[in-house]
């Protein structure tokens, strides 16, 4: 799923998505085009990751 729609289903901005990535905790399933395609538990699991962290 194209990282905008997977930060609404999670609850996060796209810009957040993308640092999540930067950050080394979420990686891209694969792309579509230029844009970058993520595995929904994954998304969800950088959330319950970094949520944690806090």
């Amino acid at each position: 799923m194209p990282g905008p729609l997977a930060a609404q289903e999670v609850g996060v901005a796209p810009a957040t998505i993308r640092k999540w990535v930067q950050l080394g905790h979420l990686e891209p399933a694969g792309k579509a085009g230029r844009a970058q395609l993520f595995r929904l538990e994954d998304v969800f699991a950088a959330e319950r990751a970094t949520r944690r962290a806090r």
